[in-house]
């Protein structure tokens, strides 16, 4: 999939968020031009918008967002605040920023009932909208992600890591090998001298910090969208905050052979688990979440 040029929105507080609006696959024309023979389904009820975890971008989602795109939804990306191509050091990385980020964006793109897929922070994001905005969400998907409190000791451990990049990477290969993913080699920056993260050590410690102040079970039980919690099997999604998610209305799945980025681990099974939800949501078709196939073979 060839990359969007990303548009930017302004933010009240002046932080630009760039983002790429992905227009759903059309069936090809007959090659007299004349329309298929026979019509297509209708088009699905519901766009997405994809939110990526910390120190990443967009650019992680674009194999999903293939995946959903020829299933003939509409798909939005953008790269948080503080991340990408939006503004690098922004007035405040809050919690609360980056949800009214998520909340303008879905307002002024006017998504109906839309469909939340985020991964780590990017869930933690997602279910704060979710929460807050229950008018814009049709469906809620978190990917390592829930409401517990984040131990106060990731804000280190994050610095740490930043630390402990060879900044700039000597080259491409060098940035995949080390961060573990081309995907995540895709959200640095060439210069001439190599290529460089596109997020600030201060501003991503920053960011991480404020979950570690409460945990959001409360914002959590009032969400009212159908949900689905989806975990790596070498994940870093408890076992205690998994079970305890568990409600009418919310499936969990935990997918085999996958990490912390399952959307890079195993996107293909990751789509799977989304369509099937979304379908059996907007069929009101309630989901089985039984403890004995929670790992997926």
């Amino acid at each position: 999939m060839t990359p969007l040029r990303p548009q930017h929105l302004t933010t009240p507080d002046g932080t630009r968020i760039a983002y790429r609006d992905h227009a759903p696959a059309t069936p090809p024309a007959s090659p007299s031009g004349s329309p298929p023979a026979t019509p297509p389904a209708s088009p699905p009820t519901r766009p997405f918008l994809l939110l990526h975890g910390l120190a990443g971008h967009q650019g992680e989602w674009d194999d999903l967002t293939a995946r959903l795109l020829a299933d003939g939804h509409r798909v939005v990306t953008y790269d948080a605040r503080g991340h990408g191509a939006s503004t690098r050091r922004p007035p405040t990385v809050t919690r609360e920023a980056c949800v009214e980020d998520a909340v303008a964006l879905i307002e002024h793109l006017a998504l109906p009932a839309v469909t939340l897929v985020g991964q780590s922070l990017g869930g933690h994001t997602a279910l704060l909208v979710a929460a807050a905005r229950p008018d814009l969400v049709g469906a809620l998907v978190l990917v390592e992600a829930g409401p517990e409190r984040v131990a106060a000791d990731t804000p280190a451990r994050i610095g740490a890591w930043l630390d402990s990049w060879p900044k700039p990477f000597a080259s491409f290969d060098e940035a995949r090998d080390f961060l573990g993913h081309e995907a995540w080699a895709r959200g640095l920056e060439e210069r001439a001298d190599g290529w460089w993260p596109r997020v600030d050590r201060d501003v991503m410690v920053a960011m991480i910090s404020h979950p570690t102040s409460r945990d959001h079970w409360p914002e959590w039980r009032r969400t009212t969208a159908p949900a689905l919690v989806v975990r790596g099997e070498n994940g870093w999604l408890p076992d205690p905050e998994f079970a305890a998610m568990a409600r009418p209305g919310t499936e969990r799945r935990t997918i085999p052979a996958a990490g912390h980025d399952v959307h890079l681990d195993q996107p293909a099974r990751l789509h799977t688990e989304i369509r099937n939800f979304v379908e059996a949501s907007d069929g009101n078709t309630p989901g089985t979440d039984p403890a004995d196939t929670q790992n997926l073979t």
